[in-house]
């Protein structure tokens, strides 16, 4: 994920141009905000997990996942600093915490309590859950945990 000029976490991506396919503009603005290698990592229709409409902002957000090795992975994070966009749509990369710990409140429960763009929040949790990345019981917990957080530590 990536931190954004307005201080919400999301995804990178954008508006798509008149005349580009959903995923030419998908990869132009992967190029643009995250330093994406088009020609390596093009994102195609197979790799499209869920779309949603956005009514009041008159949006239709399409969210895609690729698998990459942890290499590849390390390498799109350096490359992030060096993108056209980054510093001015592009705080920066985060990495999201993929675990739970003390007493199940820290880790991912802590982070889902973020100011999130659009629905990012629900992207993300439907792509872990999708890919198999964490059960649903595991984000089901992560969820619940995080709406308690604050309960249980103004004790």
């Amino acid at each position: 994920m990536q931190m954004r000029f307005d201080g919400c976490f999301g995804f990178p991506g954008g508006l798509v141009d008149a005349g580009e396919s959903l995923e030419e503009g998908l990869n132009r603005e992967l190029h643009e905000e995250i330093g994406l290698d088009v020609d390596k990592f093009k994102l195609m229709k197979k790799d499209h997990l869920i779309s949603s409409h956005m009514a009041k902002k008159k949006l239709y957000l399409h969210f895609y996942a690729k698998e990459i090795t942890m290499q590849e992975f390390r390498t799109l994070e350096r490359n992030v600093h060096s993108a056209a966009e980054y510093s001015i749509e592009v705080l920066g990369s985060v990495r999201v915490p993929l675990y739970t710990m003390d007493k199940n409140q820290r880790g991912l429960p802590l982070f889902l309590r973020n100011k999130f763009a659009g629905n990012a929040r629900q992207q993300l949790l439907y792509g872990l859950e999708k890919l198999g990345i964490l059960s649903e019981e595991d984000i089901t917990k992560a969820v619940e945990n995080s709406d308690v957080y604050d309960t249980v530590n103004q004790k």
